[in-house]
Order: structure tokens, then C-alpha cells, then sequence
């Protein structure tokens, strides 16, 4: 498999398979929208079309980055969001740079929407597909964020080697900034427990296909093989 790893800015045309990457939060709090029962979750161009969105579908759940806002019903918190019942419900999401970056490769043929804790499924659905190419979209910090790359790799390698070890990727992610700033309060909107949670590695046994619906960027769960299960695909 021949993996790129680009910022959004850096993306000149749609490739043939996606993989973006935001851990600290964006598609780390996704893959917890799902396992709290979200059907699906549309992913926002702007707070405005959030809002807009919520207005129209009063029952829809909304979420942002950073302090709560009228109009919203959550921020982008795993911590905060772990204790919530989503069952059944659709979950508009706009963030900083994971929305951003989904948004931007929107007419790919395949999009996967990534983090740590759903990064052996989504190797193993890199792996069922048998793609060639893959670009994976380094979100944070105009592609030089250490989490989202480090997490990019770790999947690119789990996609071609299934016994590769997370512990260096997790440690980068560890010591990057987003985990610094998340820890000292400089983001707002945060759960003493978000880092931890988003380095917590294949905590959940499904990947995250995002697909156009309509006018629609519409994020939804693909369940993959046991992540015990290491034979061939």
C-alpha cells in the first residue's frame, strides 16, 4: 500500500481512498457518538450550517469544539459525551479541523473518518478493500500535528503489518501539544479525561465510512472483523 500523508491545506485533487485523522477530538468523540447509539452524524461546513441543520431537526443532537453555545446540546468532549444516550439519534458535528477535513475530500470514492480508538478496524477495512493508494489527512495544525500524524502512521503500518506495536505512536500522541493544552486547560470545553480517552487504541470495533447523502457529509459506522481475529482477509 503507497500511504501519503498530507494537511488539508496540502490536498490538490479528490484521492481514490481517504483516511482523515483527528484524535484529539474530533473523530475520537465520532467513534463515542456511535457506541452511545448515534445513527449517523453530519458533519458541518460551518457553525451557521449547524445551526441551521438543528433548527430544521429539533430532535438532531449538535456538538461543537470549544465552550458551550446556545444552540448547541454538547461540546466535543469524549468525556462529556460518554454518559450520554444517543440511541437511535443523528449528531451534527462541526469542529475545528476534523470536519474541515472531511469536508475536503468529500468527492473521494472512499472516506474513513479516524482516531486511535478505532484504528485496527479501520486497517482492517484499508485491508479488505486492498487499496493501492491511500492518502491519509493530517487535520491539526495545518498537518504538522504530532497526534493525528502518529496516529496516521500507526494505521498505515496496522494496514500493511497486522502485528505492529501502538506504544511509540500513542507516546507521541501523548506528548503532543493538543494532549498538552487539552491537560493544562487552554482549550475549553474538556473533560479531565478526554486525553486518556483518545489514546485509548482500538477501544471500538468498527471504522467510520463518511459519504455524500444528498448535499449531505454523513458520517456512519462500518462494524469490521473481531479485532482479535488476526487471519487473512
Amino acid at each position: 500500500m503507497d500511504a501519503c500523508f498530507l494537511g488539508i491545506a496540502e490536498l490538490v485533487e479528490a484521492p481514490s481512498v481517504a483516511v482523515v485523522v483527528d484524535v484529539m477530538r474530533a473523530f475520537t468523540v465520532a467513534a463515542w457518538a456511535f457506541a452511545q447509539g448515534a445513527e449517523k452524524i453530519v458533519l458541518a461546513e460551518s457553525l451557521d450550517e449547524a445551526l441551521a441543520l438543528k433548527a430544521r431537526h429539533p430532535d438532531w443532537v449538535a456538538l461543537k469544539d470549544g465552550p458551550p453555545a446556545p444552540g448547541f446540546d454538547m461540546v466535543n468532549s469524549p468525556g462529556l459525551l460518554r454518559s450520554v444516550d444517543l440511541g437511535g439519534r443523528t449528531v451534527v458535528q462541526k469542529t475545528t479541523a476534523g470536519t474541515v477535513g472531511a469536508l475536503a475530500v468529500k468527492e473521494a470514492p472512499l472516506v474513513l473518518c479516524a482516531s486511535f480508538v478505532v484504528a485496527e478496524a479501520t486497517a482492517q477495512l484499508l485491508r479488505t478493500r486492498k487499496s493501492d493508494s491511500v492518502t491519509f489527512v493530517v487535520t491539526g495544525d495545518d498537518g504538522q500535528a504530532d497526534e493525528d500524524l502518529a496516529c496516521a502512521q500507526y494505521i498505515a503500518r496496522r494496514a500493511t503489518k497486522a502485528g505492529a506495536d501502538a506504544a511509540e505512536f500513542v507516546r507521541r500522541a501523548a506528548e503532543s501539544r493538543a494532549a498538552a493544552e487539552l491537560t493544562e486547560g487552554v482549550r475549553q470545553g474538556v473533560h479531565p479525561d478526554d486525553v486518556a480517552l483518545c489514546l485509548e487504541v482500538d477501544r471500538f470495533p468498527f471504522a467510520m465510512v463518511a459519504a455524500l447523502e444528498g448535499s449531505l457529509m454523513v458520517l456512519r459506522p462500518c462494524a469490521t472483523l473481531s479485532l482479535t481475529d488476526d487471519a487473512p482477509i
